[in-house]
Formats: C-alpha cells, structure tokens, sequence
C-alpha cells in the first residue's frame, strides 16, 4: 500500500549564525504615535530576527496541517542533529514543538556551526525511514514508503544548493541499505526534497528559484527563494496549499458590532482554508464565472468568494451534501475569524451562496460544527439523486418538449448492436470500428429538435431520399429516386404549396412561404452535401440539387447589376441621356417653355447651351473612359460661369504671358546700348 508524499513531512531549521540577524522588518507596537499627540517622542522600531520568523512561519504551516487533518498527516522537526518530535500521536502537536523549540534555544550570534544543515538534512532521511503508527499496522513488504524535506536555510552560492541535494540523495542511499537489514526502518520509495533560501526583507540574492525536477529515480527537489518576515509567511502559505491540495474560500458580507461602538455594526470578510474538494462541484457548474479572485489576506493565491446568508435557526437542518471538509482560518488570530469561530461553535449553522448580479439565490455551501470541529459542507445545486429522474422533455437550457423522440426510436432501432458469432471473429474484420463507421455515417446530419428541421417534418414529400443519402454505396436506381424527390419539391415551389414548420414569430406569424423554401433548400443541401464525398452517385444527386435549386437574392439581382455596371462604364449611356433631354425641351409649347423659364430663371436656356456643348464633345471625342467623360463634363460647366481670360484664350496652353510688349521695349533697349558699346571701342582701337 501506498501513502501519499504528504503523510510524512520533515521540517529541518538551520540553526547558523547568520539566522541570528534581524530580519529588518519592523512591528508596529507603538500606539501613542499614530495618535499624533504633540510632545511624545516615537518609540525606536522593535524587528525580530530570522530565527523568530522561521519558528513562527513552521508553527503556521503546522497549524494549518494539524486543524485540517488531525490524524494522517504527520509533521516532525531537526534542528541539527536533534530531534524534537516523534511519530507518535501524543507528539503530533504544536505545544509538543513549541516547548522543545524553546528548550533547544535560538542560534547564537558567533556560533561556528555551518555545518548544521547537512547533519540535520541527514538526520531528516533517516526519520523518514522510521515507521509511522499507520505503516505499523500494515504488512511492511507492500508498503511503499513516501516523504517530504522542507529545508529552511541561507546558502552562499548555487554550489552550496546542489550539495545539499546530493546530501541528500547519497544519504537515501545508504539508508536503504541499512533498512534492508533493520525491522524497525522502511527504505524510501520516493522524497521530495524542498529547499528555502531566506534573506533579510531588503538584501538581494544570488540564488534562483528552481521548479521541481528529477535529481534520481527516488529524489525530485526545487529551490525557492524568499525574504524574511511576512514574505517567508506567504511562501509557507502556499506552500501548504500546494502539498497538501488545499483551497481557499472568502467568505465575505459578514455581519459584526463594532469593537469601538456595539451599537453599530459592520460587514467583514473572512478568508478559511480546506482542502479543494469542497469547490469541485463549485467549479463545475455554470455559474463558477467571477467567483475567483485574488486573496484579500495577501497571500499569492486565489480564493473563492461566498457570500454570507442570515442564519433562520440555531439548529443544523438536514441538507443534501456532496462533500463535508475541515476548515481552518488563514488569519487565526485576527478578531473576525474569532468571531466566525465562536459562532459556529455555538451550534448554528451559516448558510454560504453564491454572489450574483442578477437570477435567483444560489446557496451552495454551509458552515457547521460537528463534534467541536468546524466544517465546510458542499451542497448540492444540481438535481438530486433522490428524485425522480428528470423528463427527456428538460433540457440543459429550460424545458424543450420538441425533440424528435419517435425519430429517436426509430435511429435507434436502425443501429442496434449485436454480438459477433464466433466464425465472425476468425476473418480478421474489425467489427467495432466498422459498426462507428456506421453509426457517424448515419447520424452525421440529425437536427435534434422538431422546430430546427423543416425535411423532416416533410418526410413524405422527399421520401426515400434522407434514406438511400446515407448509404454508403448507390446505383443508378437509387439516384433517380433521390432526384424524382427533388423534382417533386420542385413542383411543390411552383405551385406554392406550404411547407410545415413549427416555429412562430412575434404575434403568432410564422415565417414567410420564401422564407420557409429558402430554409428548406438550405437544409436538404446540407443533408446531400455532407454525403457527397462518399460516392461519385452521392456527387450526381447533389449536382441535380445545385441545377434545380432556386437561385438567391443574389443570383437574381445579378443581371440587374451586370446591366447598371455596363451602363456606368459606357459611355453612349450619357450621350443617349442628352439627347433625350434636348428632344423634351424642343417637343415643348411656348407655355411650356415660358413656365420652366419662370420656374428656373432661365436655367432652361443654360442647361440647352450645356447640351449641345455635351453633345458636340461626345461628337468630336467619341467614346472614351468615365473619367475622360467625367472631366469634359466639369470643364464645360466652369466654363459657363465666368468669361475666359482673353490671354489665356489666345496662349497655346493653359499659361498666358503677361506684359508681353514690356519684354519687347527691353529687348530694344539692350540692342541700342550693345550698339553704342561697340562704336566706343573701335574708336579706342583707331587712337592706339
């Protein structure tokens, strides 16, 4: 037989001189300084030292082991070669500690004992191979012996860690080789070996966190890394939580008095550990989304938050549980968790559910003390067993009553079982994986609810297609049957023959008869469709399907667009438009033409001259593209809201030159001086 690792766990303390410093973390003690009284000079901080935190974070983790599960875990303590406690039950407590840790004394200061650790880790695996009450009741040849090594200790270096390791695992090994010999040892079976470095709140490290790997065939270990103080309590914490399966339940909204004032009260919250059973239904329903949050005590883990209900009676009422555990509270000491504790000693019940938004009241826990001991009961929100089954007719969602119960049968029936005869067996066939075969082919398209098919419920108009569709072979015969049903359901549309179906709309209106026809053609599409990769006969009815399926929306306003798209992109379309526009405006009367005058102040006459302007471009320019057509169009109605500049007219492009005579006077100029510059010359060249 096998215990778990955690039914045996061994705390080894380093007892060296440098756990004789402080851990720089002070305790707020000094209540006159938060009074803010003038004259009062402040108290000079009080900070334990590291062997203090240690001490105090291994009774916590003990604690927590021991209000949980009083019998079956087992913790004992070394501090250097010296054992403090045994297996035995009268020393499985935290008096029993306490009192020889206080026996055992604190590390001194210029202590040399560096060695102390690797003694007390050899002193840890030669406990682990002592019997426990529990192992002396069984047959010692099939008992698999198991345990943990929580080591807290300051190494120097990554090299100090790993020795320690293999401290350890050479020292497993010789010592099942003594219990080999020995009536009174077990040889380890499997350790896991945990090793905490703790530094001073402040200091930085050199070590790194490890996670749980394989030293050999019977030692995993891992490393973590910590400061004193609170920090080292929080890793404790989780720690526990981890090797020992625990969750955490807030339970919040609790109604206290005020220690300063009884007559008010306020809501507390209240955070307890159990072991994480109670939260397996919890988490499994549908409602578990939100219910998980950060710890509010500041611990480095998730907790569950339930909300307080108002206890109706001081008696335990019989509730329907599917899990009842052991509780213990996270901050032992703190005056909410005192008074949660009285309470229910009391004899009263709480009452624990679920916060939510909106719905109704979901109580899934209770809180009650059996026997002086606290538990937490997980109650059942599902439908109990000791009921009536429910109906075929209650669904997950609400109640449904339109499955196709009958359709059911008859599936059901198609794909029975049946035990192979022996001759079977002997031809090599795998039958099993035949008859799933059968089974996914038959129901790979099957809508389960009455108002989610509309074929279905037209069984005798398509019959036999949705029989011979999920075969696995067809001939020719069965093809033309299956198309004989789509020609009937043809004919039905062109007729315009209602179709069944079974779901209304708003005021008691079904869908459209279109409609209908249009979920109908869809259905029996998908029905052939997810047969069609069967056989090339299953492609044939599908192709007949595609050919007499009524084409969509879509389909039927392509043409349209084709034909809008072709007008847009030619561009007689525009030319045609003018001229119909110039051959109105010609048909009409002299009234006619007098009224629209009127009507549009003399926009008739604008629009006419714009229209042969059109119709002389799209003459000259012939067909071009959009654009070409679009800026033309532009051009001539900007031209006809301002008179052209007469330089910009009579340039070559769309520059004119201005001061055109003024460049010419200049040009004269510069002639009559290059002539007269000249003449000087020469007549320097005569006097020379």
């Amino acid at each position: 037989m096998s215990y778990p690792v955690e039914h045996k766990t061994v705390f080894v303390l380093d007892k060296g001189p440098l756990f004789a410093r402080s851990c720089k973390q002070s305790i707020e003690y000094d209540v006159m300084s938060k009074t803010k009284t003038p004259g009062i000079i402040p108290a000079a901080p009080i900070m334990k030292s590291m062997w203090t935190c240690n001490v105090e974070t291994l009774i916590e983790y003990m604690r927590v082991v021991f209000d949980i599960f009083p019998a079956k875990r087992m913790i004992r303590v070394v501090v250097g070669d010296e054992v403090l406690n045994e297996w035995q039950q009268k020393d499985q407590n935290i008096q029993q500690v306490m009192l020889a840790l206080g026996q055992a004394g604190p590390p001194e200061a210029k202590s040399k004992e560096d060695e102390n650790v690797v003694r007390g880790l050899t002193q840890a695996v030669q406990v682990l191979c002592e019997l426990t009450p529990l192992q002396q009741e069984l047959d010692r040849d099939l008992i698999h012996n198991k345990g943990r090594i929580i080591c807290l200790t300051t190494a120097k270096s990554e090299s100090q860690m790993r020795a320690f390791e293999e401290c350890v695992s050479d020292a497993i090994l010789q010592h099942n080789q003594l219990a080999e010999d020995s009536d009174s040892m077990l040889p380890i079976s499997h350790c896991e070996l945990v090793l905490i470095h703790v530094t001073p709140v402040g200091d930085e490290t050199k070590i790194t966190e490890r996670q749980s790997r394989e030293i050999s065939s019977y030692l995993n270990g891992e490393v973590h890394v910590t400061q004193s103080g609170k920090f080292l309590y929080n890793k404790l914490i989780q720690l526990v939580q981890a090797h020992y399966g625990l969750s955490s339940t807030t339970v919040t909204g609790i109604p206290m008095k005020e220690e300063q004032n009884a007559s008010s009260s306020a809501n507390y919250d209240v955070e307890l550990l159990h072991p994480s059973q109670a939260h397996d239904d919890l988490m499994k329903s549908a409602h578990s989304d939100g219910l998980v949050i950060a710890s509010k005590e500041g611990l480095p883990t998730e907790s569950v938050t339930l909300k307080w209900c108002t206890p109706k009676s001081n008696i335990v009422e019989l509730q329907y549980c599917t899990c009842a555990a052991r509780i213990t509270p996270v901050d032992v000491n703190s005056r909410p968790s005192s008074c949660l504790t009285n309470f229910l000693l009391s004899g009263r019940a709480v009452m624990l559910e679920q916060p939510r938004k909106s719905g109704t009241k979901v109580i899934s826990h209770m809180l009650a003390s059996h026997g002086g001991e606290i538990f937490i009961h997980a109650i059942n929100t599902a439908r109990s067993l000791l009921e009536d089954p429910p109906s075929i007719s209650e669904g997950c969602g609400g109640r449904v009553t339109d499955y196709r119960i009958n359709d059911f049968k008859e599936f059901m029936k198609e794909n029975r079982l049946a035990p192979a005869l022996p001759e079977m067996m002997t031809t090599g066939t795998n039958y099993l994986n035949r008859a799933k075969t059968h089974l996914e082919r038959m129901s790979r398209f099957w809508p389960l609810v009455i108002g989610e098919t509309i074929i279905f419920n037209m069984a005798s108009h398509i019959d036999p297609l949705p029989t011979i569709i999920v075969k696995e072979k067809l001939d020719d015969e069965d093809v033309l049957e299956c198309q004989k049903a789509i020609y009937h359901v043809v004919g039905m549309e062109t007729r315009n023959e209602p179709l069944p179906s079974s779901s209304a709309g708003p005021r008691g209106k079904g869908p459209k008869r279109d409609e209908q026809y249009k979920q109908m053609w869809a259905e029996l599409e998908s029905l052939i469709r997810a047969h069609a990769d069967s056989s090339p006969q299953h492609q044939r009815v599908l192709e007949c399907l595609l050919k007499c399926k009524k084409p969509t929306d879509d389909a039927r306003s392509s043409p349209k667009k084709t034909k809008e798209e072709k007008s847009e992109k030619d561009p007689s379309t525009d030319q045609s438009y003018a001229w119909q526009e110039l051959d109105r405006f010609q048909k009409m009367t002299e009234k006619e033409k007098q009224e629209m005058n009127k009507s549009e102040g003399g926009a008739s006459s604008a629009k006419k001259a714009r229209l042969s302007t059109d119709e002389t471009q799209f003459k000259t320019k012939g067909a071009g593209n959009l654009l070409s057509l679009w800026t033309d169009r532009i051009k001539s109605v900007h031209s006809k809201r301002h008179v052209e500049f007469s330089g910009r007219a009579q340039s070559d492009g769309n520059q004119a030159e201005l001061y055109q005579n003024l460049n010419k006077q200049l040009q004269e100029n510069s002639g009559m001086e290059v002539s007269t510059s000249s003449q000087k010359g020469l007549g320097i060249q005569k006097k020379m």
